[in-house]
C-alpha cells in the first residue's frame, strides 16, 4: 500500500492533468488540506514536495506552490534570427520565441543590468582578446509572467559598443528591434553565427534564479554572432530551465559534394 503522502502527491497530480488546477494556479495551503482530512502536516509537505520534483509545481517562500505550465516555449533556432524581425520590424528575438508559441509578452518581462567586466576564458577566446581584458556584460533576466525561464548574458568588445544603446543600462530590451538592431545601426550587421548548446546540473544561484524545481537540469547556450568578415560582435552565454523550452531547428540540409558550405 502506498504512503499517505504518495497517494495525496497522485491525487493532486491528476487533479492538475485534468484541469481542476490551472498553470499559474495556487494550491492549497497546508494547513487547508490537514483540516480538510487530507492528511497530516507533514503528510501534505511531502506529497507537495513530490510534485515538485516532478515539475508539476513550483514553491517558493511568500508565494506558495503553483502549477507549472506543461506547455514549454518554442526556442527557436535559424528563424529566430529572421533580419526582417529586427532590422525591418520591431520583433527581439525573446518576443520571436513567445510569437512562434503563441504566448502573450511584456518587454517589461526581459530586464537588464550593464557594466565593463573583466572577460573569463570563454569570452576571451570568442572575442581573441586577453583574459581578463575590459568587455561590456549586458546581463538579462527573462521572464514569462512571473516565471523566469532563462538568462542571457550577451558580451561586447568596448570598441563596437560604446555610445549605443547596448551600454544603456535602462531595463527591457535595447530599443526598436533589439541587441542586433544597434548592431547593424552602428555598422555591424550581423551574417551568421555558431551556436554551441550543452545540459549540466544548475548551481545554487541558478536554482534561486530561475526557481526551479528539485532535480531540473539546465540548458547552457553560447552563441558567438559575427559580421560577414568574421568580425565577432558579440559572444552569450544563456541558462535556459530545460523543462521551460522546446528548441526547434529548421535548416537546408548541406550538400558539400555540389559546392555548398
Amino acid at each position: 500500500m502506498a504512503p499517505k503522502w504518495r497517494a495525496l502527491a497522485d491525487k493532486l497530480a491528476e487533479q492538475i492533468k485534468n484541469g481542476d488546477y490551472t498553470p499559474g494556479q495556487r494550491l492549497p495551503q497546508i494547513r487547508d488540506l490537514v483540516e480538510a482530512g487530507e492528511g497530516s502536516k507533514a503528510t501534505v509537505h511531502a506529497a507537495y514536495k513530490a510534485l515538485e520534483a516532478e515539475g508539476l509545481v513550483t514553491s517558493s517562500r511568500g508565494v506558495g506552490t503553483i502549477v507549472r505550465a506543461q506547455t514549454p516555449l518554442k526556442r527557436l533556432g535559424i528563424s529566430r534570427y529572421d533580419k526582417a524581425k529586427w532590422r525591418d520590424g520591431d520583433e527581439v528575438v525573446f518576443i520571436a520565441d513567445r510569437v512562434a508559441s503563441g504566448r502573450s509578452y511584456q518587454r517589461g518581462e526581459q530586464t537588464q543590468t550593464v557594466g565593463l567586466v573583466e572577460a573569463p576564458a570563454a569570452v576571451a577566446a570568442a572575442h581573441d582578446l586577453p583574459i581578463g581584458a575590459p568587455v561590456y556584460a549586458r546581463a538579462r533576466l527573462v521572464r514569462e509572467g512571473e516565471q523566469p525561464t532563462h538568462t542571457l548574458t550577451s558580451y561586447y568588445r568596448p570598441e563596437h559598443v560604446e555610445g549605443t544603446r547596448l551600454v544603456d543600462p535602462t531595463p527591457g530590451p535595447a530599443g526598436r528591434g533589439g541587441g542586433f538592431r544597434v548592431l547593424y545601426d552602428a555598422g555591424y550587421e550581423i551574417d551568421h553565427m555558431k551556436e554551441h548548446l550543452f545540459a549540466r546540473v544548475p548551481t545554487g544561484e541558478e536554482v534561486k534564479l530561475l526557481k526551479l524545481p528539485t532535480g531540473e537540469p539546465v540548458v547552457e547556450l553560447h552563441r558567438t554572432t559575427y559580421t560577414a568578415d568574421g568580425t565577432v560582435v558579440e559572444f552569450a552565454v544563456g541558462v535556459h530551465a530545460a523543462s521551460r523550452f522546446a528548441w526547434e531547428y529548421d535548416f537546408k540540409v548541406p550538400d558539400s559534394a555540389h559546392g555548398e558550405k
